[in-house]
């Protein structure tokens, strides 16, 4: 069911190998917690200026336009004090700033948004500054560590709404294709 003035994102699942290092690092920090998939969020929770449909059918559009690109991962940083939250930031952003700028842009998925748009892998949200504070140093120790690939590779965006238990399902995949910008030979 679909509760009134329903919130929905856009995300980049990751399903590379750093995807593995942020849920056993979710695990180790606050195994209790339900987590998302881990995911690179393109256009952050907002509330449709039109309906599902219609965002999912500008959303469909702009990603027929897009080529698949990869995105590279920088180091661990925090979002204290604004909020108790650690990520990763994406380095060398601009392929991806430039779709969550197009998308933003899009009548029906278009909003101010609170925030200036910084895309990062989030590892955790914590309840408390200090409880963060904590997992950050964790975190960067184990980033540090971290011998597989830093690169994350985007095929496809996922449309997804929240609940009214706050926890995020799918409502589609969508695929890059950047079929028009290929021209016939």
């Amino acid at each position: 069911m679909v509760m009134q003035s329903s919130r929905y994102a856009l995300v980049a699942y990751v399903n590379d190998p750093v995807a593995e290092f942020i849920k056993q690092i979710r695990q180790e920090l606050h195994p209790d917690l339900p987590h998302l998939a881990a995911h690179v969020t393109v256009l952050p929770p907002r509330v449709l200026a039109g309906g599902e449909i219609a965002a999912m059918a500008s959303v469909t559009d702009i990603c027929r336009q897009v080529e698949p690109f990869e995105m590279s991962l920088g180091e661990v940083e925090t979002f204290i004090p604004v909020t108790p939250t650690v990520f990763i930031r994406v380095v060398n952003a601009y392929r991806v700033r430039e779709l969550h700028d197009q998308l933003r842009a899009a009548k029906p998925l278009g909003l101010n948004e609170d925030w200036p748009y910084l895309p990062h892998l989030t590892i955790i949200k914590m309840s408390t500054e200090a409880h963060a504070q904590e997992a950050y140093r964790l975190a960067r120790h184990r980033w540090a560590e971290y011998g597989a690939s830093r690169y994350i590779h985007v095929r496809e965006l996922t449309f997804v709404r929240e609940q009214e238990d706050h926890s995020w399902v799918d409502v589609g995949a969508v695929p890059l294709t950047g079929v028009a910008s290929q021209r016939p030979l």
